[in-house]
């Protein structure tokens, strides 16, 4: 029998069963395509900077360049007064570079924290040519805000979903290989951690310092965690007393390579399955933060603090529906993802559609011999 062929991905070799699992997660059309929108929508939000700034891509003046997003300048280096940075949005310094060059702005001539001081009406105003989504009731463009919410949103989820799954996994090979007391203990200490008010932790800590990006996620992977543990124990359990095992033993393998190579590719089939509902959760606990005010500090950009502007300014409808319909899709797309993923894990659906021709090609039964083939 022939030995297994494995094709390249992105130079990188890929097993028929690989394969066939990446056919399945092409097949769940909604699912293959939610990747991709949601790929295209956090890669455009990482270059926040580049799409929504209140300094200039790039300035040409007297002969020279200057990329403000990149350095800053003082007004001096344009002819101004001040050592300070330069304020481009001030028609003063405006004129300046205009007399002696050009500027080129970004899509969104406004950061998370430029305040547009121009407003025809006061603040929040509605949506306009120049503030696509209005603004806000601190007069901050609402577009830029949620350019930049959604990449912390995304960035946290992340971040907290590798490390989180990076502890649960761990854990749960623990409990799982080695059983009796061990997983007995773990189990119980788990149900008393788990019972704890994260909430009330949350304001405690609120009241001696100062919730950041790195306090948050810190406080928050004490109890995520926690999330994946059951998934892997499982697995391990069943796995623990299988032949190969049993054999790797008698061979004197220790217990972490029996674990980490041999038992864990197999729970991490099940563990795949979950990690795009794992970020969506993640995602939702920092925005709820948000929302009761005990997440990222005052003016970062948030969706959480965009829905509670929502709700404070019930007269500005546009602010609610933005932050609504944003975690709506995001959402969404997490869960379509995890759905494609669950389905290309899944072995009841391995060969589910149409097979890849290379799959085709190799289930094919032989041609029947000709009949009367003679002496």
């Amino acid at each position: 029998m022939a030995a297994p062929r494995a094709d390249r991905f992105f130079g990188v070799a890929i097993s028929p069963l690989t394969r066939r699992r990446l056919h399945n997660f092409h097949a769940n059309r909604r699912g293959y395509w939610s990747l991709w929108i949601f790929l295209t929508l956090f890669i455009g939000s990482v270059g926040a900077e580049v799409v929504a700034n209140d300094k200039p891509l790039l300035i040409f003046f007297d002969g020279a360049f200057y990329a403000p997003i990149a350095k800053a300048y003082p007004e001096t280096t344009f002819g101004g007064t001040f050592e300070t940075e330069a304020d481009y949005r001030d028609p003063f310094v405006a004129d300046l570079i205009d007399a002696h060059g050009w500027m080129i702005w970004p899509l969104i001539p406004y950061n998370h924290r430029s305040v547009a001081w121009d407003l025809p009406v006061p603040a929040p105003s509605p949506p306009d040519a120049q503030h696509w989504l209005g603004t806000d009731d601190q007069a901050r463009d609402v577009s830029a805000r949620l350019i930049y919410g959604f990449r912390i949103s995304v960035l946290f989820g992340l971040v907290l979903t590798i490390f989180s799954s990076i502890v649960g996994v761990a854990a749960g090979a623990v409990q799982g290989y080695f059983g009796g007391w061990t997983d007995l203990l773990f189990q119980r200490f788990m149900e008393i951690w788990s019972g704890l008010p994260t909430l009330f932790l949350l304001i405690i800590l609120a009241s001696i310092v100062e919730p950041n990006f790195w306090w948050l996620l810190g406080i928050m992977l004490l109890f995520s965690w926690m999330s994946l543990v059951g998934v892997v124990r499982a697995e391990f359990l069943r796995a623990r007393n299988f032949d190969y095992v049993r054999a790797a033993r008698a061979l004197g393998v220790s217990n972490g390579v029996i674990m980490f190579r041999h038992v864990l590719p197999n729970a991490m089939v099940a563990t795949l399955t979950f990690l795009p509902f794992v970020l969506s959760g993640s995602i939702t606990t920092l925005t709820a933060l948000d929302f009761i005010g005990f997440g990222l500090p005052p003016g970062s950009a948030s969706l959480g603090e965009l829905l509670a502007q929502g709700k404070a300014n019930l007269q500005a409808p546009w602010l609610g529906l933005t932050g609504f319909f944003t975690l709506a899709i995001m959402l969404s797309l997490l869960v379509f993802i995890g759905e494609a993923v669950r389905d290309a894990f899944d072995p009841r659906k391995l060969f589910a559609g149409e097979p890849p021709p290379e799959t085709a090609a190799e289930a094919a039964p032989a041609p029947a011999p000709a009949a009367g083939g003679g002496a």
